[in-house]
């Protein structure tokens, strides 16, 4: 996506930017602390604090919302800033600069400028005991130097995990924004939804405007204390904005959005998913939150060009025809219900064979149940990850809970592909068969590798 041409001089100098990073502490592993980032950027005289921030959280669906957030304010004429995360295929997918993923040449120009920084860190971490800087503490240092040297009118600034101790947090987001909050990374961050909510509340800011997607009452309830707190103003999806309509449309769907300025009928969303619609609107809501501080309408015609243009590889992706193949980073069950309702709605496939892979850390008997009324047969297999769970475990957790006639097992990923296809061609019937990939993030950018003919190596 973001190998080009001009690029490729310093595409070997890229790959050791990515190599130094991995042999960090990896994201995974992240360290509940703010400090050691927050010395970092101050060494560097705090890009951070040189463009406005849109910071947001939750569950499910950051990763859309942020893309259709960025995707209005560029619209807008505004140069942008955009981090997010995990990467699909490359890790310059993460620092996005005015819709384009870094060049090679400026990641390893801004990684280089800030060594010297991250290795007086590092020394005094040492020093004391502590580990040195993470994968994403060091790589959030970088988004925020990149941003600063772009520069950046805007940063739409994507949490990596949880919201009070992420190292994005060291950043004071004017506009903090919260995507449905679910169960999800429980052994980091609670295992109760009110705990997770209270953890990713951290972000709230003084006398920011907070802006939430539709919660169930105990993380509602976490947010509106964070707002109180903090002297913030609070806008609730349902309550001050929300979705009006939505209708299946060719490459996605008519929306019709109740901002809290103004109306905004028949937006062209090329999404799919009702999940998406309400993502949309919690979009749109925090750049008139943005913009105008909730008081001003946005002007239609900007609005429906940014959405219109607005993309988020993986999510619900179309990667081939004959027989369609999508892919989605669904990873824990209530990403993977959104995707069977998704897919219910906006498809009509005789039958649905997923290609299903889930790391050890996730709920795999919930997302196999979300999925079962909508899929006819799981493909099993593994992504490349480590955390990956064995193709043969994770198909044990399926034939308990759809049968064995249902699951088939392909260690390979490739082979796995292969499979599903052969078996989408196979469904009789007035309908064809169709292929979804999901399960893991880590399965997903593998099969878009796969895709886009590439190697699948990050």
């Amino acid at each position: 996506m973001s190998d080009t041409t001009d690029d490729q001089p310093y595409a070997e100098e890229a790959r050791r930017v990515y190599s130094e990073l991995l042999a960090r502490v990896g994201e995974q592993s992240p360290q509940p602390r703010l400090a050691p980032t927050r010395r970092a950027v101050e060494l560097l005289g705090d890009p951070q604090r040189s463009y406005p921030i849109i910071h947001i959280t939750g569950t499910n669906g950051k990763t859309s919302t942020s893309r259709m957030i960025e995707s209005i304010l560029r619209a807008y004429g505004l140069r942008t800033g955009l981090m997010t995360s995990p990467h699909l295929v490359k890790v310059n997918e993460r620092i996005v600069i005015d819709g384009e993923p870094i060049s090679d040449e400026r990641l390893v120009a801004n990684w280089d400028d800030i060594q010297p920084y991250l290795a007086m860190v590092d020394l005094d971490l040492e020093a004391s005991g502590e580990p040195t800087l993470t994968y994403f503490e060091a790589l959030t240092v970088l988004a925020f130097a990149a941003f600063a040297d772009a520069p950046a009118d805007v940063v739409v600034l994507e949490v990596g995990m949880g919201g009070e101790w992420d190292s994005t947090n060291v950043a004071d987001g004017q506009v903090a924004v919260f995507t449905p909050i679910a169960l999800d990374h429980q052994n980091r961050l609670g295992s109760t939804v009110d705990a997770i909510a209270r953890t990713k509340s951290g972000i709230v800011k003084p006398s920011a405007s907070v802006v939430s997607a539709t919660q169930v009452p105990e993380a509602l309830a976490e947010l509106q204390r964070a707002a109180e707190l903090t002297e913030s103003s609070i806008v609730v999806e349902g309550e001050s904005f929300g979705v009006e309509s939505s209708t299946v449309a060719v490459g996605g769907q008519l929306v019709s959005i109740r901002g809290i300025a103004g109306r905004y009928d028949d937006l062209l969303l090329p999404y799919f998913g009702r999940h998406q619609a309400q993502n949309a609107a919690v979009a749109v809501a925090a750049v008139e939150s943005f913009l105008g501080s909730g008081s001003q309408a946005l002007d239609a015609d900007v609005l429906a060009e940014g959405l219109a243009q607005s993309t988020s590889p993986g999510r619900l992706q179309i990667v081939a025809n004959e027989p369609t193949i999508l892919v989605d980073a669904a990873h824990n069950p209530h990403g993977a219900k959104a995707l069977a309702s998704a897919i219910d709605e906006y498809f009509h496939f005789g039958g649905v064979i997923a290609v299903l892979g889930v790391l050890a850390d996730k709920d795999a008997a919930g997302i196999i149940r979300a999925l079962s009324k909508t899929v006819s047969q799981f493909v099993i297999t593994q992504s490349d990850s480590d955390r990956s769970i064995p193709a043969d475990d994770l198909a044990a957790i399926a034939v308990g809970i759809v049968g064995a006639n249902r699951v088939v097992v392909e260690t390979d990923v490739t082979a796995a592909l292969s499979t599903a296809r052969d078996l989408a061609d196979e469904v009789e019937g007035d309908e064809p068969g169709g292929v979804v990939v999901t399960g893991s993030i880590t399965l997903v950018g593998e099969v878009l590798a796969i895709s886009q003919g590439e190697s699948g190596a990050k």
